[in-house]
């Protein structure tokens, strides 16, 4: 039987949805959901909200004492394998077996190897568990907390906008608008779950951005608190001057950083620039792709300020809007979790027109870099898809069926 034909694979999907409700609220821990089912019917619900609050199976199981069902007589279905280790709570495989629930069906097993293990406890006690139904889709819910599991990075969210024809601007450079205001207010709710938005010294000159998200500080539904603007971060070899009028200078130097060359750190204008405030920070260089016909071209290497953001700053999740020349670098490198395309219904029709994407010079479609669409939806007039790296290991890999 094939992942996909699943019997219970429609009723993870519920358990993936109910998940997403809260993706960017659980960090450092992964989004989880989970199901009681009673003859093909969800009898509980339960999702994990965040560090410190119960994890999705005991809060399912909650859900269920609440409404007077015996969870002895229901299968549980949870979108990654429960913890068998005592954290902030105590282990997820200890309310299964108090529960007396017989079968389980799990997504994914846990890549946290501190924490995993939990299925094969479970089998040990005599429960009967199922792995891979729906597992890409519960791999995908968790790609974030893979890339904090496996590297030093954070989860990088690249989003552009672009038009039918693949553009992202007019050969003047003009921009203002090509997605519809739903899509604007889309990145505005996207910003306020980052802690960092990443743009490069184009975007910075020409658009003069604010990188804030609008309206500022609501207050956080699970802790009440007012939730912080994001940090501004600025990749580009030209630093300005300290008194240029520009937003980011004038109103948010405590929240700004700039990622410069190594000599350019060094220099008058960066030292101008910290007086203020602002964070300056040398990255080493690289090749890059080039741009309207020059082969190659140099580049700061990202990677090690991404690294810097989240060891340093506490920076989990970083939107980069800096245009396709750096989201064309970061997907080159691998750096990109998640890229949101927002599908203008427009044709400027005008090949001197900026293109998404530039600068590489691939010879056959093999060489292409190779993406997956794993979402798509309306935003205004517009269509966003979600797309991630194609190739990643499936969650079901191992999998197996009882």
């Amino acid at each position: 039987m094939s992942h996909a034909d699943h019997p219970y694979r429609g009723l993870m999907l519920q358990a993936v949805k109910l998940a997403e409700e809260h993706k960017f609220r659980t960090r450092p821990n992964p989004c989880v959901g989970a199901l009681l089912v009673m003859n093909g019917i969800v009898v509980a619900h339960g999702v994990h909200r965040g560090a410190g609050f119960p994890h999705a199976e005991v809060e399912v199981l909650e859900d269920a004492a609440q409404k007077g069902v015996n969870p002895a007589d229901c299968t549980m279905l949870v979108t990654m394998e429960p913890c068998r280790h005592q954290g902030r709570t105590p282990p997820c495989t200890d309310a299964i077996l108090a529960s007396g629930i017989k079968k389980l069906i799990v997504g994914m097993l846990d890549p946290n190897p501190d924490a995993s293990g939990g299925a094969e406890l479970l089998r040990s006690k005599g429960v009967s568990v199922e792995i891979g139904a729906a597992g890409q889709e519960c791999l995908d819910l968790v790609d974030d907390f893979i890339t904090w599991q496996t590297t030093d990075l954070p989860y990088v969210i690249l989003k552009l906008a672009g038009t039918l024809d693949g553009r992202i601007a007019t050969r003047t450079g003009h921009s203002r608008w090509i997605s519809s205001p739903e899509s604007r207010t889309a990145t505005h709710l996207l910003r306020r779950h980052v802690q960092a938005v990443l743009i490069g010294g184009n975007t910075f000159y020409n658009d003069d951005p604010k990188l804030t998200y609008r309206p500022g500080n609501p207050e956080d539904p699970e802790t009440g608190e007012a939730e912080p603007q994001p940090l501004a971060v600025v990749a580009t070899s030209r630093l300005p001057d300290a008194g240029q009028n520009m937003y980011l200078l004038k109103h948010r130097a405590e929240k700004t950083i700039f990622w410069t060359t190594a000599a350019a750190a060094a220099g008058t204008k960066a030292e101008a620039l910290r007086r203020m405030g602002i964070r300056v920070v040398g990255l080493p260089s690289g090749v890059g792709p080039g741009l309207r016909g020059r082969s190659m071209r140099a580049e700061l290497d990202l990677t090690e300020g991404l690294i810097g953001l989240r060891k340093d700053l506490h920076c989990d999740y970083v939107l980069c809007e800096g245009g396709g020349c750096m989201g064309l670098s970061l997907l080159n490198k691998g750096s990109v979790g998640e890229f949101l395309l927002h599908l203008a219904p427009k044709i400027l029709g005008d090949n001197e027109a900026v293109p998404i994407f530039d600068g590489r010079a691939p010879m056959h479609m093999d060489e292409a870099l190779q993406l997956r669409i794993t979402g798509a939806e309306r935003t205004g007039g517009d269509v966003m898809l979600t797309l991630r790296r194609a190739g990643q290991q499936s969650a079901t890999e191992n999998a197996d069926f009882e």
